[in-house]
């Protein structure tokens, strides 16, 4: 029998040492290693779009590289015409009227999460997490001390949590609320009663909500992503929005997202941010000032060929006897229940878990999947269909042939 390890021994701190990899980009980075490697994996792990940046914005990172202007320091909250342009652009696409100063410009979405719990939460404080996940958001609370409590929703609802369900798990120490629509990983889209609702229900208990609207211009099918506090102006006081330009401009590796809310807490998260990073690269910022202040042509081709591949992966997983694929509104990610397949016999081998499907499906037919222990949900599996036509007809058609051969 061994003893627990002393704190006095511990080599990283309990705090740092209770973080888990995230399972999405662990996912991806050994589907690239296979694949230099010379293996022929196909990968459904990342969310990241196949298209590349938009040429008007890289021209704008070029020509800041050459201005000297953006080779010192800036304001550790972001370039001022920057925010700007995000206030601007958030009261065009959301009906949502903010002024700079509630901006913050972050590296990327996930330390805009971060930084947002970190300025409102203390020890302790409970956050409502609707499950499935995506896997940062649960990390980013117990670092910023507080504690998750997930509510599970299936694919009986479309992945929707209701306000029936949130009730039953708030206690006298909850805090703040999560809600995310379109979501990561699900593809569910709430609709505006219900997005209102939810709101309603924040503002009679009084609490806060931290909303995630990165992919708010990737819906499809009539589907439409209302902004909460343009929905319920109510709620402002007590809401925190985080974005970015990642998804919709296919900027994934410019590292650029940022944080709305009320003055104080956006002075909080950038006093914060002045201490961990100071700004974000200034040329990353002067790509976003162009991708905000630009059309949304691109990203409307884009949504385009993803409802195509949406369709597509959709209709084919649907065919493998035992997987249940509801069709997404929104992202980019399908997350069919594979329950039905758990403990068959596949190739000799009994999966009795979705990580061992998982790790089944890339072994046998070398197509990378994420499973749903990762968001909080096992029994399923998250796919990224922002990836080339063929490559996913062909992954899908290799998973169909795997699965089908599954017996009791």
């Amino acid at each position: 029998m061994t003893s627990a390890t002393p704190s006095s021994e511990r080599r990283v701190s309990a705090r740092i040492g209770a973080i888990s990899e995230s399972a999405t980009l662990a996912v991806d980075a050994k589907a690239k290693a296979l694949k230099a490697a010379g293996r022929p994996v196909i990968g459904f792990g990342a969310g990241e779009p196949d298209f590349p940046t938009p040429d008007y914005i890289v021209e704008a990172a070029v020509e800041a590289c050459r201005n000297p202007k953006y080779h010192r320091y800036t304001p550790a909250g972001g370039l001022p015409e920057l925010k700007a342009a995000i206030a601007a652009k958030t009261l065009r696409d959301s009906g949502y009227e903010v002024d700079a100063s509630q901006v913050l410009v972050t590296n990327g979405g996930k330390q805009a999460i971060y930084e947002a719990f970190a300025a409102i939460l203390d020890p302790g404080d409970e956050v409502i997490v609707p499950a499935p996940y995506w896997t940062t958001y649960p990390e980013s609370i117990r670092l910023a001390g507080g504690v998750p409590v997930e509510v599970v929703a299936d694919e009986t609802t479309g992945y929707r949590v209701s306000v029936d369900q949130l009730e039953a798990a708030r206690t006298e120490r909850t805090k703040v609320v999560l809600f995310v629509s379109p979501s990561n990983p699900t593809g569910a889209v709430y609709s505006e009663a219900e997005t209102e609702a939810i709101g309603r229900w924040a503002v009679e208990h009084g609490l806060w909500v931290l909303t995630d609207e990165i992919y708010e211009h990737l819906v499809y099918g009539g589907a439409s992503a209302a902004s909460l506090p343009a929905v319920l102006p109510e709620l402002r006081d007590k809401c925190i929005v985080v974005n970015g330009v990642a998804k919709t401009y296919a900027m994934t590796g410019w590292r650029v997202g940022w944080i709305i809310g009320p003055k104080d807490v956006v002075k909080a998260a950038t006093n914060l941010q002045s201490h961990a990073t100071s700004n974000v690269s200034n040329v990353a910022q002067v790509a976003a000032l162009a991708a905000v202040s630009g059309s949304l042509d691109a990203v409307a081709d884009m949504g385009r060929a993803f409802d195509r591949r949406r369709q597509t992966i959709v209709r084919m997983l649907n065919e493998i006897e035992g997987v249940l694929c509801p069709t997404p509104e929104g992202a980019f990610y399908v997350y069919p229940s594979v329950k039905a397949l758990l403990g068959k016999e596949i190739r000799g081998k009994r999966p009795q878990t979705s990580v061992e499907l998982a790790a089944l499906i890339l072994d046998e037919v070398e197509v990378a999947v994420v499973p749903g222990e990762a968001f909080g949900t096992p029994g399923y599996l998250r796919l990224s269909y922002a990836l080339g036509d063929e490559d996913l007809v062909e992954g899908i058609s290799r998973v169909q042939k795997l699965l089908s051969e599954a017996k009791a």
